[in-house]
């Protein structure tokens, strides 16, 4: 896939237009979620988007590892995204923001079709912002790779895997009523004993 990707950036520094659409279509997802991630509405976080790509057009040419344009992109986009906070003076500083990030995450998408689905996003919403944020960006479609989200998100790759499985955690936790966890716990520690006596 990665050889994929340096052909189209190498066609889309010729000019090939098919060639640009391909890289928008690979990583478009990928710079909505740094944005959004950041706590942008969506005409700021369409603006981020649009800049960034922009940024891209103009370095094309420049890029001396295609391999690493998702990265690339991603950093570019938590640039944009930092200057437009800056911008309206609502960025907060990660020493007064205990999370990688503050924003509300999920407010363009569609309304619970469900009841089942209002509980799922009321508990994704309760979840950290940095939980949000991460899942956010892994749905992305096709999903980013982890180097991509380690620059995105400025973590360790090896610590991707486990954030997720925590802020999973957390939102099974969320959705889970607390009755089902105990019932859970004590029906397997009475299985236990019968084993053992």
């Amino acid at each position: 896939m990665q050889s994929d990707v340096t052909s189209l950036v190498s066609r889309a520094a010729d000019g090939d237009e098919r060639a640009w659409s391909g890289l928008v279509d690979r990583y478009a997802n990928l710079v909505w979620a740094v944005a959004r991630g950041h706590g942008l509405d969506q005409a700021d976080a369409a603006d981020v988007s649009q800049t960034t790509w922009l940024r891209l057009a103009e370095q094309l040419a420049l890029i001396r590892d295609p391999e690493r344009l998702g990265a690339w992109l991603a950093t570019t986009a938590r640039r944009e995204c930092l200057r437009t906070l800056r911008r309206q003076e609502r960025h907060v500083s990660v020493d007064e923001c205990a999370e990688w990030i503050c924003g509300d995450g999920m407010a363009e998408l569609e309304p619970p079709a469900s009841e089942r689905d209002d509980e799922l996003w009321s508990a994704f919403e309760a979840l950290s912002g940095n939980c949000k944020a991460l899942l956010r960006a892994m749905l992305a479609d096709p999903p980013p790779t982890y180097a991509e989200l380690s620059t995105a998100f400025e973590i360790p790759i090896g610590s991707i895997g486990p954030t997720r499985a925590r802020c999973l955690d957390r939102l099974r936790d969320r959705i889970a009523p607390r009755s089902s966890h105990s019932h859970g716990r004590r029906a397997v520690t009475t299985t236990a004993r019968r084993k053992v006596s």
